[in-house]
């Protein structure tokens, strides 16, 4: 099958070389024409993926429409934030028998609509032709075909088989399921947990303090995702307790990065300069801070990390705030 990748950063990239793994040519769709030669003709994405050699069926090109023509597959690896932007007016050139799936992670701030949404409006998709993938893929490991698994979400069970025969490898086990709220939900919620936990090991707290944040950031994303139609045992899965263990924990985390660089004491611009690529929690925190509050819903993280980000509060007050509170029973 020809796919169509539309982002060249790094987990873009990666999901490129694991569609030719699985036996399919990819055109990579790359902002830049430096980054599509190098992909092209050196086979190597120097910027996001440097060492990895991309095989010889990955090219890629900055003209979306001729990226997108004749795909059975279109996969979007974008930053959240300028989808709708960007893709709006390519609406007419994606095939109309085509299968979209969203890799992002992320929630739109001014409509706080998650990223299926987003695609659903911008390229009036149906519902059984979108999907949403979710689960711990770390870019980093994944381009070394360490083994992994992954959650494919689409209302239509047949779309969501579909996508992950496609995309299956000997290293990526896909599983399936129709609660595409809550991979998204659980998606989204995490880098924003990933910050806090960051931000407490950037200011010297141990593994107690980073089970702690985890344990509750759950809970919040799971209060979040059932406020608003997602089945609630899902975020005991791969979306959503497995996808948030890998991002807190692991240096390869942008997310976890940048919490980290806030925590030794940088500015919020400093510390994206520093993790050098897009932290989706940093730029969805806030629309998923509205979503808790339009659907009533406690989010003391995530309220924490944006207050920490956007509105003055210092570490430390972020530290006392969350642990030094009177008793109360367990969400």
């Amino acid at each position: 099958m020809r796919c169509a990748v539309l982002g060249s950063g790094s987990f873009g990239t990666v999901f490129a070389q694991l569609l030719a793994d699985a036996g399919h040519d990819v055109v990579l769709w790359a902002k830049t024409e430096e980054t599509a030669r190098s992909i092209t003709v050196d086979h190597e994405n120097p910027t996001y993926l440097p060492g990895v050699r991309l095989a010889d069926t990955v090219n890629a090109t900055t003209d979306l429409p001729a990226a997108v023509s004749g795909a059975g597959l279109v996969v979007v690896a974008l930053p959240s934030q300028i989808v709708r932007g960007l893709l709006a007016p390519y609406r007419d050139d994606v095939p109309d028998d085509a299968i979209v799936l969203s890799l992002m992670k992320g929630v739109e701030e001014g409509t706080d609509e998650r990223m299926s949404e987003v695609l659903a409006s911008v390229w009036d998709l149906p519902a059984k032709r979108l999907a949403v993938l979710s689960g711990p893929n770390l870019s980093g490991e994944i381009a070394q075909r360490q083994p992994t698994a992954t959650v494919v979400a689409c209302e239509h069970e047949d779309t969501a088989l579909e996508v992950a025969h496609a995309i299956a490898t000997p290293y990526f086990r896909v599983f399936t399921a129709t609660d595409v709220i809550g991979i998204e939900i659980g998606g989204a919620v995490k880098n924003v947990i990933a910050l806090a936990v960051g931000i407490a090991q950037g200011v010297g707290f141990g593994d107690n303090t980073m089970a702690s944040i985890m344990t509750r950031g759950l809970s919040e994303a799971a209060r979040i995702g059932a406020a608003v139609g997602a089945q609630p045992e899902g975020f005991a899965g791969l979306a959503g307790m497995g996808d948030l263990i890998a991002t807190c924990s692991s240096p390869l985390s942008r997310n976890h990065r940048l919490g980290s660089y806030i925590g030794r004491g940088m500015s919020l611009e400093e510390a994206v300069a520093a993790t050098g690529s897009t932290a989706e929690g940093a730029k969805s925190c806030r629309p998923i801070l509205d979503l808790a509050n339009r659907n009533g819903v406690k989010a003391s993280i995530i309220r924490a990390v944006v207050d920490v980000l956007y509105n003055g509060l210092t570490v430390q007050e972020m530290v006392e705030r969350l642990v030094d509170r009177p008793p109360r029973a367990e969400d």
